[in-house]
């Protein structure tokens, strides 16, 4: 049996997550109390139904969140894999989702503003955050978030995952990162009038940046020093890495770099899953 967390802050799409994985075929559970996730595993495993489970975890149960590490642990005893995924934004988003939808956030009272609930959510679930697979979905369409989702349900988890990823500064720094690294200093295509209006997986942005030895510099920098601290990641018990590589605008340099990267991590052995955050934000 496979049993999914989804977790992460009001408004970040959890909800859309859980539709994604119950259209994958989970059997799915909004907001279901920590204390009664082995209950439901037990249940279904009396049944013998529902091989893959996804419930949604979040401050809607606050005062029952502290009883999660030991749902863990139990579930842990009974053999269940367990994969969590927290979804986060930004917090600038996270108001504007709110004010577009006028929902209640679930922290609200009448004595704190929507930011000051947001900031509190972040802190209650700072631990959660800390052992699950990050998402920042402050950018991302429902397709993209729907083919994140599909990567981390087919990941290997007897190995440690890469994600490389590229961004654009101008758009904020993904709150996801591991690992960031700023590639703005590098020769930048966007001002060959030629070729602007290609991204870094297309042949002319490649033929410019390949020829330009701080460029394989800096790859080689970046991928020798991630590649020296993954297995300790690996023995640490992370199933997921992010490296973010950021430029101007996340159209050229980064993700020519992400995707060269991409490639040599491969080669390293390690299972490697390269994202394009901006890269048609330009169009």
């Amino acid at each position: 049996m496979q049993l999914i967390l989804i977790s992460g802050l009001a408004g970040a799409g959890k909800s859309t997550a859980l539709r994604i994985l119950e259209d994958s075929g989970y059997n799915c559970v909004d907001n279901l109390p920590p204390p009664m996730l082995v209950q439901l595993v037990e249940m279904h495993q009396t049944a013998n139904e529902a091989k893959k489970i996804a419930v949604s975890v979040d401050t809607r149960s606050y005062s029952l969140l502290r009883q999660l590490p030991l749902a863990m642990q139990n579930l842990n005893q009974l053999g269940i894999e367990t994969k969590i995924i927290f979804l986060d934004a930004r917090t600038d988003v996270l108001i504007k989702r709110f004010s577009e939808t006028r929902r209640k956030h679930p922290l609200s009272d009448d004595k704190k503003t929507l930011h000051d609930c947001i900031i509190e959510e972040q802190r209650i679930l700072s631990d959660m955050s800390s052992i699950s697979h990050r998402v920042d979905t402050s950018d991302l369409t429902a397709n993209e978030l729907r083919e994140i989702i599909k990567q981390f349900v087919q990941a290997d988890y007897s190995q440690l995952n890469i994600v490389i990823q590229s961004f654009g500064f101008k758009y904020g720094l993904p709150i996801d990162s591991d690992f960031v690294f700023d590639v703005r200093c590098l020769p930048n295509p966007y001002y060959d009038k030629n070729i602007r209006d290609f991204n870094g997986t297309q042949t002319p942005i490649i033929e410019f940046l390949s020829k330009q030895n701080k460029v394989q510099l800096m790859i080689n920098d970046i991928y020798n020093l991630v590649n020296n601290w993954l297995a300790e990641f690996s023995r640490d018990n992370r199933n997921y890495v992010t490296i973010s590589i950021g430029c101007t605008g996340g159209k050229h340099r980064s993700v020519y770099i992400a995707e060269q990267l991409h490639a040599l991590i491969i080669t390293s052995g390690y299972k490697s899953i390269v994202r394009h955050r901006h890269i048609n934000h330009h169009q």
